[in-house]
């Protein structure tokens, strides 16, 4: 086998986050270095975020989560596989979060755009959030404007 890569670019607008596809004959050596290329690819653009479970210290990608939040002096990550302590501050954790896929809603609370089922924005002028795993939550008004101006895009 040679080592040549057959590339293929589709552009979907379905897909938020780029999708790879590796067809091949079979798993080997050479496949295994294109895999760790992407994923290390990957992680240096949305670098995984440390957080400890009962179970001790995970990674959890940052695709997966769907918000991170203060509970008491706690900071946490939910993901559809559950609730994580971070040992960082909510700001800390902020600037290390992609700026294109995450928002702060309020002073306690940041989420991921793309896990947000519906905005609605009512007529007293709150913002409440439904995420696709059917979790709710409520911006604050300092966030409104800035949500606003996120949906206008």
């Amino acid at each position: 086998m040679k080592n040549a890569v057959d590339i293929d670019v589709v552009i979907d607008e379905r897909f938020v986050d780029p999708k790879v596809t590796i067809t091949t004959k079979e798993k080997n050596n050479f496949v295994e270095s294109i895999i760790n290329a992407v994923e290390t690819v990957s992680e240096t653009e949305y670098p995984l975020i440390p957080a400890v479970n009962g179970e001790g210290t995970v990674f959890v990608s940052q695709r997966d989560i769907i918000r991170v939040f203060t509970h008491g002096r706690k900071v946490m990550i939910e993901t559809d596989d559950g609730q994580y302590e971070v040992r960082k501050k909510l700001y800390v954790l902020e600037e290390e979060l992609n700026s294109s896929r995450f928002i702060r809603i309020s002073q306690s609370e940041i989420i991921n755009i793309y896990k947000v089922k519906s905005f609605d924005i009512n007529i007293a002028g709150t913002i409440g959030v439904e995420f696709e795993n059917g979790r709710k939550s409520w911006a604050s008004r300092s966030c409104v404007k800035t949500i606003k101006e996120l949906l206008k895009a």
